[in-house]
């Protein structure tokens, strides 16, 4: 997939494309679903299938005050996962303050026909887009007929009565529903980072395990979690904890790992954790004895839900500056 940092550095076989334009943060099944329209129709017009992306996320310019601001995908992950549906190429236009600024009008002149010529765009069904969100489906359609090109509208797509969205998704993960995220998202969520220096609390209690310094600001809620990971390109299984550690009263969130049947030295490598199923809240301990005999409980539900659940065939890791 060719991934073009501005409208500047489009190439002219990139010229009148089949396109669609959004934030596709996730890149969940619903994103999933107007990709594959753009790419049959694409294919159907013998020309390419481009994706329109603002970098940052626009909210993170016009609303700087939010923090933290909770993405399910970085940039090198959004970047993978469209890369993944068979796209042609992605358009990232940079998002300023001052770009903000520009009117739905101008927007769709400048960038969608004088830049790109498109032949044909594809809009989810709730996207606006330009100065105050003042542009619509009904507008772009109307541009469209002046100026050429086509414009389709795709419905929302569905998981029993549930519209599948970024903003349903993010609320799954930080409510720790990790099963129903992955439902949304058609994969598992994953979390990425640097194994660090911990407590080594877990080594004298029987169970090593690896502290990971996240990528990402949205954690699934505290508590225990099966989890997959991929290490150096191999995958490994592991039971994962998300807390303070109560029964020792650490005042740190800390995100540790223990990985079945390893026995590696891996600090300062990355990490990619795969959220399977949770498996309970964080608890306190009346101490350490207590303490592993929960967590040897913890490693046999995390062993039994691992084994009911098909393993992941490829989950390609994002490039990482």
């Amino acid at each position: 997939m060719n991934v073009f940092n501005g409208i500047d550095e489009i190439t002219d076989d990139f010229r009148g494309a089949v396109a669609t334009i959004g934030n596709f943060d996730g890149v969940h099944l619903g994103h999933q679903h107007i990709f594959e329209k753009v790419l049959r129709e694409a294919r159907r017009r013998k020309c390419r299938a481009m994706v329109i992306t603002f970098e940052p996320h626009p909210k993170m310019v016009l609303h700087p005050e939010r923090k933290p601001f909770y993405l399910i995908t970085s940039l090198e992950e959004k970047i993978a996962r469209i890369a993944e549906t068979g796209i042609d190429g992605l358009l990232l236009i940079p998002f300023t303050m001052e770009f903000s600024h520009i009117s739905a009008r101008d927007f769709v002149h400048s960038i969608l026909w004088d830049n790109l010529r498109i032949k044909k765009i594809f809009i989810g069904h709730d996207y606006t887009f330009g100065r105050n969100r003042e542009g619509n489906e009904t507008l772009l359609a109307s541009f469209g007929k002046q100026l050429g090109f086509d414009v389709e509208i795709i419905s929302a797509l569905k998981i029993g009565d549930r519209v599948i969205s970024s903003t349903l998704t993010r609320h799954a993960i930080l409510d720790g529903r990790v099963k129903e995220a992955a439902a949304y998202l058609g994969r598992p969520y994953n979390l990425s980072g640097v194994i660090i220096a911990g407590h080594r609390r877990g080594k004298e209690l029987g169970f090593p395990t690896a502290n990971l310094k996240p990528d990402k600001a949205l954690l699934p809620a505290r508590g225990i979690y099966a989890v997959r990971l991929l290490l150096e390109g191999k995958f490994h299984e592991g039971v994962l904890n998300i807390g303070f550690n109560p029964t020792f009263a650490d005042n740190a969130l800390s995100v540790e790992v223990y990985i079945f049947d390893f026995d590696e030295d891996i600090y300062e490598k990355r990490l990619n954790l795969l959220f399977v199923d949770r498996i309970r809240d964080e608890m306190k301990f009346d101490g350490p004895d207590r303490l592993v005999e929960q967590i040897r409980r913890d490693v046999e539900a995390a062993r039994a839900i691992l084994r009911q659940t098909p393993a992941v065939p490829s989950y390609p890791e994002p490039d990482v500056p």
